[in-house]
């Protein structure tokens, strides 16, 4: 497989993975004891009012549990709000975003779908059409050059908020795709869920859509790491990637682990460690906050070699080779306090380094 070009101007950092032999954890995850120097950090996150309401942290170590803790409510907008526990699912926000990454990666490792090739978007056909040259890896990178307004305010002018609450919401990536061009192709990184919504449609059209795409994902996603989660869909049978998949932690982990281990499930590949490392690979950053973005997760650049999927208030999978380790957390954290989550997350991971 190709090694796609990344830009220049960010830093190289070398991928990582941890082979292991352990078993899967199909059942009940194997525990050990939690350190004491995280014991003190787990508290902290559901205590500390400074990150809002904490649900869940699972803390995932040599594979096996060494933390795990629930708390506070999951609101529902059909039925009351339910007590955060192991069986409850939780939203992925825009953890989905990775979980995409996936998607498009088993299609690449079977030749299917071709990163460096044009973007297969109808609406672009034309080669006169400026959105024409844009490829898969431009989309991947969120270096499309789409015009899109990634704003989290109900009452503002949001494209995110009409594409997944208004009536964009029928038509995802439609919606996202007929945005016009504001950069030239690769040039800029501009981070957009409309654009990881084209790309959920591509996947689709490639393996069908509605109850065909849930089936491309149950079977070759889902069962090789006997995984739970439900993904929503728009009115075009597309997986709304951006931002609706709902799984417990301990699925959510079961994810994790599958790129901590390099693509591989008790000897089966399920992504071939091409795919995983560009998972990895700094293609833009964040000015705002400072953190690399890869194709569709966010790398730190920490001397633990960590990259995570993050989402909206605060949604995380920390993936840490140098130490084998995992760390998640769920919740609701406000905008404001993104930089006091990012310092504990980093604390977290000191930790378990010792």
């Amino acid at each position: 497989m190709p090694q796609w070009p990344v830009a220049t101007e960010l830093p190289r950092i070398d991928p990582a993975v941890v082979p292991s032999d352990d078993p899967w954890p199909r059942g009940a995850w194997p525990r050990s004891a939690t350190p004491p120097a995280l014991e003190g950090l787990v508290e902290e996150a559901f205590a500390d009012p400074a990150y809002g309401e904490t649900n869940a942290v699972v803390v995932v170590r040599a594979g096996a549990l060494v933390a795990e803790r629930y708390g506070g409510l999951r609101p529902h907008f059909d039925r009351p709000a339910e007590p955060v526990g192991p069986a409850t699912e939780l939203l992925s926000w825009s953890m989905a975003k990775s979980f995409l990454h996936a998607l498009v990666g088993i299609l690449v490792d079977e030749g299917r779908l071709d990163p460096a090739a044009r973007a297969p978007v109808p609406e672009w056909a034309d080669p006169a059409d400026p959105r024409h040259a844009i490829t898969l890896a431009d989309l991947l990178a969120m270096r499309g050059g789409l015009a899109f307004r990634e704003v989290y305010e109900v009452d503002g002018a949001s494209d995110v908020v009409e594409m997944l609450f208004g009536e964009a919401k029928v038509d995802t990536a439609g919606f996202a795709a007929a945005q016009a061009l504001v950069e030239a192709p690769g040039a800029v990184f501009r981070y957009s869920s409309g654009t990881s919504n084209i790309v959920s449609r591509i996947v689709a059209d490639v393996v069908g859509r509605g109850e065909a795409y849930r089936r491309f994902i149950d079977e070759r996603l889902l069962g090789p790491l006997s995984m739970r989660a439900r993904p929503e869909f728009d009115g075009r049978g597309v997986f709304v990637a951006s931002s609706f998949l709902h799984a417990t932690a301990l699925d959510f982990a079961r994810f994790g682990l599958l790129y901590l281990r390099g693509g591989v499930v008790e000897g089966r590949r399920v992504l071939s460690e091409e795919w995983v490392a560009t998972a990895q690979r700094p293609t833009g950053r964040d000015e705002e906050s400072g953190e690399y973005y890869a194709w569709h997760w966010w790398v730190t650049a920490d001397a633990h070699g960590s990259y995570l999927a993050s989402g909206y208030e605060g949604q995380m999978i920390v993936v840490a080779p140098a130490l084998d380790a995992l760390v998640l957390r769920f919740g609701h954290t406000p905008e404001a306090a993104y930089p006091a989550l990012a310092a504990w997350r980093t604390r977290v991971l000191d930790a378990l380094a010792g």
